[in-house]
């Protein structure tokens, strides 16, 4: 199955002045197969190592001599006869952690080797080791799970060849709307672990697709003795099941977990962020760019990694999420929020740490919330997800008049659509004010395109 990172990996790997580079993920997301595809797609020469086999190589690695690290690794893998045409790839690479300060010595001294590390609990593993590791010597690339393009093209290439040229401008008939939806239905029960998605394109077994799930959350929950306390674990594997329950929601500990301190609780959610397991959506101010120089530490929502993963913790099986109808899926656990804040991490990611943002406005009146918040061309520009295909937009209102931002976006199930709104809103002291700006509202499959629909040749209102 094709990703799209592959095509990030060859500009990398050909970049006049290459650093060595780190992928980063949560497990099972698909960097050890990433790797390979490229390597295969590129015919390079791969020199593929699994730290986790050889822990010896800690002391290899702590000289921080290349000549005899390389001579080590080439006894291992075979010798690089063309380094012009290899790649040499550290699996695991956060089990040997001097491997990873050694990646530097790499860009400084061998800079002709191509040399890719990749591990899943890697946070752990800088904050606890003192590495001088100077800004400039690594590049990084953070790897989520499959898109929903990437689904897409891995279910139905034809119909994601047509996906791929849908334009604002064109009407998108609707027996083709459909058959996304039902797409979009079926991504919401397989997610987007690679190996979920090829055993259904192969099998078409929802049972096993949820055995997939289930092993993919045991590995997880095995994850949890290897980076918290034996004390921790009980509360650790609790927390990690209750996320789901409180997806979409501002987080409150005591909703969390009962029964735990708050310092217990943050501290276990802190951890599963550090796991790539959740990801925090932090609420900001948005009074300018970036949003993270507004945003408030203890105020965010949570983000599952996969949501698949998510509705499998829920109890949601095939059968469930298939009779559904539209509203009470996309209302049932913030279906809807989880999979445009999972397709959201995709585009915000790749080659910076991905970060997601929401807006909240508290108080004893006119309480607003809006999803997420996103900045395009350094623009600020407020996203409200919809379940089925209505919804009040009282929340998006109230930041389009307080922010002033020249553009807001819906997503919900509805075809396409662009209008100019014109409404009256009250300030604080109950005095009206009439604003007017300019919606797009786009279905929930179509979020991969949202900045290219947001460019100017595509503001004709």
């Amino acid at each position: 199955m094709e990703r799209f990172a592959q095509k990030e990996l060859k500009e990398w790997y050909f970049k006049k002045n290459r650093k060595p580079l780190l992928l980063r993920g949560a497990r099972q997301v698909g960097k050890s197969t990433l790797v390979k595809l490229f390597a295969g797609e590129n015919n390079l020469e791969l020199h593929e190592i699994n730290l986790e086999r050889h822990l010896y190589l800690e002391e290899v690695f702590k000289t921080q001599d290349l000549t005899l690290i390389l001579d080590e690794l080439q006894g291992l893998t075979g010798e690089i006869k063309d380094t012009q045409r290899a790649l040499l790839f550290l699996d695991e690479i956060q089990a040997v952690p001097s491997s990873i300060q050694t990646l530097r010595y790499f860009y400084e001294d061998r800079n002709d080797i191509a040399i890719i590390g990749a591990g899943s609990l890697l946070e752990f593993t800088l904050a606890d080791h003192n590495f001088s590791m100077p800004v400039g010597r690594i590049s990084y690339y953070h790897l989520g799970p499959m898109s929903f393009r990437e689904y897409l093209l891995a279910r139905d290439p034809e119909l994601f060849r047509y996906f791929e040229k849908l334009t604002l401008k064109k009407i998108v008939p609707l027996s083709f709307h459909q058959r996304f939806l039902r797409y979009q239905r079926e991504y919401m029960f397989v997610g987007g672990m690679p190996e979920a998605v090829k055993t259904y394109i192969e099998t078409q077994s929802a049972d096993e697709v949820q055995d997939i799930h289930r092993s993919i959350l045991d590995t997880y929950i095995d994850d949890f003795a290897k980076y918290a306390k034996k004390s921790e674990l009980v509360r650790l594997q609790k927390i990690f099941r209750s996320i789901p329950l409180v997806q979409g929601e501002k987080i409150k500990y005591s909703n969390v977990s009962i029964n735990d301190k708050s310092a217990g609780v943050r501290s276990a959610i802190d951890l599963l962020c550090k796991a790539a397991v959740c990801t925090k959506v932090f609420h900001s101010n948005c009074s300018g760019v970036p949003l993270g120089a507004g945003r408030s530490e203890n105020v965010y929502k949570l983000i599952f990694v996969d949501i698949g993963l998510m509705n499998n913790l829920l109890g949601l099986t095939w059968n469930h999420i298939r009779n559904m109808d539209e509203r009470k899926l996309l209302n049932e656990g913030a279906e809807a929020e989880q999979f445009i804040g999972q397709q959201l991490l995709v585009i915000e990611g790749g080659n910076k740490n991905p970060e997601l943002y929401y807006w909240l406005r508290e108080g004893r009146k006119n309480n607003a919330e809006v999803d997420y918040v996103i900045t395009h061309n350094a623009e600020i520009i407020p996203v409200e997800v919809k379940a089925g295909k209505s919804g009040s937009l009282k929340s998006l209102h109230r930041f389009m008049f307080l922010k002033k931002s020249s553009i807001a976006v819906r997503f919900d199930l509805n075809l396409p659509s662009r209008q100019l709104i014109e409404i009256s809103v009250n300030d604080k002291d109950n005095n009206y004010h009439r604003i007017s700006f300019p919606l797009l509202s786009l279905p929930l499959y179509m979020v991969e395109k949202l900045h290219k629909f947001l460019e100017i040749n595509d503001r004709n209102f």
